[in-house]
């Protein structure tokens, strides 16, 4: 491990607040139970769509679509073992078998139409 490169529980610290951000939101604002589940990613991938039908500038959604990504690598986490990985100011899921994956970046791909947690989370969790 490089000194740019940090694991649980030092690298999680910021990332799983995100995710809490964004549970304690959607049972609070919209009265949607997100559960750490893998069948929640599709209820996520359906209001990111429902946002984005909206048309607010990705400026406006930024940090809820960050929400929504580490919300989806806390999925992958304790659904597989995996664990947070940072590199500079990137944050990236590894799952077991070493793979990296990035659960943020797929969340602004929903947005732009083009991605899915659901799907994401189904190929970080399957095994090779």
């Amino acid at each position: 491990m490089t000194a740019q490169q940090e694991t649980r529980p030092r690298a999680a610290a910021k990332p799983v607040r995100w995710a809490a951000d964004a549970v304690a939101t959607m049972r609070e604002g919209a009265r949607i139970r997100l559960d750490y589940s893998a069948q929640s990613l599709s209820r996520v991938d359906r209001i990111i769509e429902e946002i984005r039908r909206e048309g607010p500038p990705y400026a406006a959604v930024e940090s809820t679509l960050r929400s929504f990504g580490a919300y989806a690598v806390e999925v992958i986490v304790r659904h597989t073992g995996a664990e947070w990985w940072v590199t500079g100011s990137e944050h990236w899921v590894r799952t077991p078998d070493g793979r990296l994956w990035d659960p943020v970046d797929e969340a602004r791909r929903c947005f732009g139409g083009h991605g899915s947690l659901r799907l994401l989370c189904r190929d970080a969790t399957a095994r090779r």
